[in-house]
C-alpha cells in the first residue's frame, strides 16, 4: 500500500516530537541513576498511570486481540482479562508497599526481603533471566507485530522494519531515560487511542462490512459475540473462562500483570510522588486497560470476519507477505488498508506509538535491571552515576538488537504470548505471599522459577517427540501450577528461614499487614521492640479488590451491550460502574492516608 503525502507528514511529525522530547530531558536524565530510571521519584499519579496503559498499548496487542476473536470470540479474552484481578490486587494491597519499600528496581526488593548468598544470588540471576531473556522475548513479539504491519500497510521488509522502527525508538528512550519514556508515553497514547476508535468507526461503516446493525446480524459475526463462553460446552468453558479465573490470574507470572506488582508497573510506582500516587496510577491503569482499549479492536476484528473470512483469504490479498507469518492475527492490519489516506497516516503514527511506548518501556526498565542489579551489584559497586547511565544506555541498544533478531524467528503473537504464560505458571503464588509470610525464602523463589521454566520446556520440546499425544495449552499451564507449587512449598519448608533480623528490618521498613507477620512481632515484643502501627485494613482492601473488579468488568460489558444494542443490560451495568466508581474514589482516598 502506497502512503500519499499527508499520511507521512503524520509519522514524521511524530518521529520528530518524539526525538526532541528525549533530547530535551537527556541532561535531566544524566544527572543519576535514580533520575535515569526513576524520574527523580517525583512523578505524579495521572502522567505514571497513562505510561502504564501506554505500555501495555503495544503494536501487539490489536493483533493478538484480532487473533483471539477470530477464533475463539469475543468471550475468548477472558484469557487476558482476568488479570484485572491481580491488577486491582495491586492497587489496594501492594502498590502502598513497593513505594515504602524504597528500592530502585523490583529485583532490589530480594535483597531487602531475604537474607544470604541466596538472595544475592537470585536478584543477579533474575537481573539477567528477566531483563534480558524474558524482556527480549516480549520485545520480539512486538517487534514481530510492527514486521506485520510494515509488510501489508509499508511493503516494507522486516528487516527494513525493524530498522526505521527501532533507530527512533532507542535514541530517545536512551537519551531520556524514564523520564523521556514518560512523556512520549503521554502523547503516544492520546495518538494511540484517536487512531485506534477512529479506525474503528471508519472500518465498521465500510461498504464491504455495512454497518455495525449488519455486522452484528452478520452469519460469521454473530457466534463470535458473547462475552461470556457457553457454559454448556465444556470444551470452551474451562480454557476461556474457568483457568483464568480460578488458577491463572494469580498462579502466573506475566510482564504488566504480574501478582503482587513487579516489573514495570512496579518501576513507575516506584517512581510515584507518595503512595496516594502510587494507588492512582495503578488503578487508572486498571481502568484503562481493561474497561476503555479493547472495544475498538474487538470492532475491528469482528468485521474482519467478513473481509477476511479465513486465512487463505489474507494470503490471496496480500501475496507478497511470507507464508509462514500468515495468520489470523494479520486480520488486523489487513483491515487497516481499507482506511482513507489522511486517516491512514495517523492510524499508522498511531501503531508506530503503540510500538515505541512499550519498547522504550521494556528497554529502561530491562537495562534498570542489568545496570542496578547485575553490573553495580557484582562487577563495580563502586560505579559512578554518569558510568552507570552510559552502561544503561548501550544496554538499551543491544536489548533492542536481541530482540529485533528473535523477532525475525517467530510467527504469531498469540504463541509466544502462551509461551511466556507457560513460563511463569504456578510462580504468582510466591509474589502474592512473600509480602506476608514470613516463611518465603530465597530458595522458594529459585524453585519456583526454575521448575516453571522447565516444565514449559518440557511441554513446548520434549513432550510430543517422545511420543506422547500434545497436550492442550490450558492443562499444560494446570500442570505447570501444580507441579511447580508443590515443589516451591516443599522447598520452602526444606531450607533454612530468611535470618530474623531481616525479616524485622523489612517488616519495620515496609509496615505488612495480616497474620502470617505474628511470629516476628512476637519476637519484638519479646526484646522490648516497639512495634509500628499498620493504618490499613487488609479486610478491607480485598473487598475492594473485589469491587474494583466487578466495577471494571461492568464498564466493560456495559460498553459492549450499548454496542450491541441491549438498552436495557447496559444501563443496568452503567449504574452499577458508577456505583462502584463511587467506592473507588472514597476508598483510594482514605488507603492513601
Amino acid at each position: 500500500m502506497v502512503l500519499e503525502t499527508i499520511d507521512w507528514l503524520s509519522v514524521i511529525a511524530f518521529f520528530v516530537v518524539s526525538l526532541v522530547i528525549g533530547i530535551v530531558v537527556a541532561r535531566q536524565a544524566s544527572a543519576s541513576i535514580s533520575e535515569y530510571f526513576l524520574s527523580g521519584r517525583n512523578m505524579p499519579w495521572w502522567l505514571l498511570g497513562v505510561s502504564m496503559v501506554a505500555t501495555t498499548f503495544s503494536a501487539d496487542t490489536p493483533n493478538l486481540v484480532t487473533d483471539i476473536v477470530r477464533q475463539d470470540g469475543v468471550s475468548g479474552n477472558w484469557a487476558w482479562w482476568a488479570f484485572l484481578l491481580t491488577g486491582m490486587l495491586t492497587v489496594f494491597v501492594y502498590s502502598k508497599l513497593w513505594r515504602r519499600s524504597n528500592v530502585l528496581t523490583d529485583l532490589e526488593f530480594y535483597e531487602l526481603r531475604y537474607s544470604g548468598r541466596a538472595a544475592a544470588f537470585l536478584r543477579g540471576f533474575r537481573a539477567l533471566y528477566l531483563g534480558v531473556f524474558f524482556n527480549v522475548m516480549i520485545m520480539a513479539t512486538v517487534c514481530l507485530a510492527a514486521i506485520k504491519i510494515g509488510g501489508v500497510l509499508l511493503n516494507l521488509t522486516p528487516v527494513q522494519t525493524l530498522l526505521i522502527a527501532s533507530v527512533v525508538t532507542v535514541i530517545y528512550s536512551s537519551l531520556g531515560g524514564l523520564k523521556g519514556v514518560l512523556i512520549t508515553d503521554f502523547i503516544q497514547f492520546i495518538i494511540a487511542m484517536i487512531g485506534s476508535v477512529w479506525a474503528s468507526y471508519v472500518i465498521v461503516n465500510l461498504p464491504e462490512v455495512g454497518g455495525l446493525e449488519n455486522m452484528l446480524s452478520h452469519p460469521a459475526v454473530q457466534p463470535k459475540l458473547d462475552l461470556l463462553p457457553d457454559f454448556s460446552r465444556t470444551e470452551t468453558l474451562i480454557p476461556l473462562f474457568v483457568v483464568p479465573l480460578a488458577v491463572q490470574w494469580w498462579s502466573v507470572w506475566y510482564p504488566g500483570a504480574e501478582p503482587g506488582g513487579g516489573g514495570y508497573i512496579a518501576q513507575r510506582m516506584l517512581s510515584a510522588k507518595n503512595e496516594q500516587h502510587a494507588i492512582g496510577a495503578t488503578l487508572f491503569f486498571n481502568i484503562a486497560h481493561y474497561a476503555l482499549r479493547p472495544w475498538p479492536w474487538i470492532i475491528i476484528a469482528l468485521s474482519s470476519m467478513i473481509v477476511f473470512p479465513n486465512m487463505e483469504a489474507i494470503q490471496a490479498a496480500f501475496p507478497h507477505i511470507a507464508p509462514g507469518i500468515i495468520r489470523h492475527d494479520l486480520a488486523y492490519p489487513a483491515m487497516l488498508t481499507y482506511l482513507p489516506h489522511g486517516l491512514l497516516g495517523l492510524v499508522i503514527a498511531s501503531l508506530i506509538a503503540a510500538f515505541m511506548s512499550t519498547i522504550s518501556t521494556h528497554l529502561n526498565w530491562g537495562a534498570s535491571y542489568v545496570v542496578n542489579d547485575f553490573y553495580k551489584r557484582f562487577v563495580d559497586p563502586e560505579a559512578s552515576d554518569s558510568s552507570m547511565v552510559n552502561l544503561g544506555r548501550l544496554s538499551t541498544v543491544v536489548l533492542m538488537v536481541l530482540a529485533a533478531i528473535l523477532a525475525l524467528y517467530l510467527e504469531n503473537a498469540i504463541q509466544a504470548f502462551r509461551i511466556l504464560l507457560t513460563i511463569g505458571a504456578g510462580t504468582g503464588l510466591i509474589f502474592i505471599l512473600r509480602w506476608f509470610w514470613w516463611r518465603i525464602n530465597a530458595f522458594t523463589e529459585l524453585a519456583g522459577m526454575v521448575v516453571s521454566f522447565f516444565v514449559a520446556i518440557y511441554f513446548e520440546l520434549v513432550h510430543v517427540r517422545l511420543g506422547f499425544e500434545d497436550i492442550p495449552g490450558h492443562y499444560r499451564l494446570l500442570w505447570g501450577v501444580g507441579l511447580t507449587t508443590a515443589l516451591w512449598l516443599l522447598i520452602t519448608f526444606l531450607t533454612r528461614p530468611t535470618s530474623a533480623e531481616k525479616l524485622r528490618e523489612f517488616y519495620l521498613k515496609v509496615k505488612p499487614a495480616g497474620p502470617g507477620w505474628d511470629r516476628i512481632k512476637r519476637r519484638m515484643a519479646e526484646n522490648n521492640e516497639e512495634i509500628p502501627v499498620i493504618e490499613h485494613n487488609l479486610s478491607l482492601e480485598v473487598l475492594s479488590v473485589f469491587i474494583g473488579s466487578v466495577t471494571v468488568f461492568s464498564v466493560l460489558f456495559a460498553t459492549g451491550y450499548w454496542i450491541y444494542g441491549a438498552v436495557i443490560t447496559a444501563m443496568v451495568l452503567t449504574i452499577v460502574s458508577g456505583l462502584g466508581a463511587l467506592w473507588l474514589i472514597i476508598m483510594w482516598r482514605r488507603f492513601s492516608k
